[in-house]
């Protein structure tokens, strides 16, 4: 932990953040990052979508001087959104699991899009198209409280996929406590 930054400083860095989950800085979302920073473990200057605004505000907040970004992380540039080119997508559904807002609508085998108003511009369905129908365009400009959204929508994300996971656990447990016992062999 940085000298003298008490816990609760990580709520605050974590509000500073763009909140699009974009894994970018090398960790997992932007709560992971803004704690990495907090212990020491991780430079004010990871988060492309936050750019360089967001590396003043964090200084700012951490008595630390202002960095450039750093170029492994990737470079600054304006707000992006998903656009799936409907003529080209095969419906193969790998681009919903990794977004992590759940701005992607679609299933297995149907036409899939992106709700614009929900992207937080991570690019994480990128990789996983198989046809490379998805592309990055310009945003439409930001709601003044779009990092909360965004949060809100990945809390929701990640809570979805907590309950689907608890029905799978729960269906299993049922399907094993069903299922004949063996006896085993003297």
């Amino acid at each position: 932990m940085i000298d003298g930054i008490a816990p609760e400083v990580v709520t605050r860095i974590d509000a500073l953040l763009p909140q699009t989950q974009c894994t970018r800085c090398g960790y997992a979302g932007c709560q992971p990052y803004a704690q990495a920073i907090a212990d020491g473990e991780a430079q004010i200057n990871q988060c492309p979508p936050g750019g360089s605004a967001t590396i003043a505000a964090l200084a700012n907040l951490l008595d630390q001087p202002i960095r450039t970004m750093n170029p492994t992380n990737g470079v600054e540039g304006p707000p992006r959104v998903a656009w799936i080119d409907e003529a080209r997508c095969i419906g193969c559904a790998r681009c919903l699991a990794p977004c992590p807002v759940d701005a992607i609508v679609g299933a297995a085998k149907y036409l899939h899009t992106v709700l614009i108003d929900r992207c937080t511009g991570c690019e994480l369905c990128l990789p996983p198209c198989p046809v490379d129908c998805i592309e990055m365009r310009p945003s439409p400009a930001p709601a003044a409280n779009q990092p909360m959204m965004n949060r809100t929508r990945f809390d929701a994300h990640r809570a979805r996929l907590r309950s689907l996971a608890l029905e799978r656990q729960r269906a299993l447990d049922a399907k094993k406590a069903a299922a004949p016992r063996r006896v085993a062999d003297p």
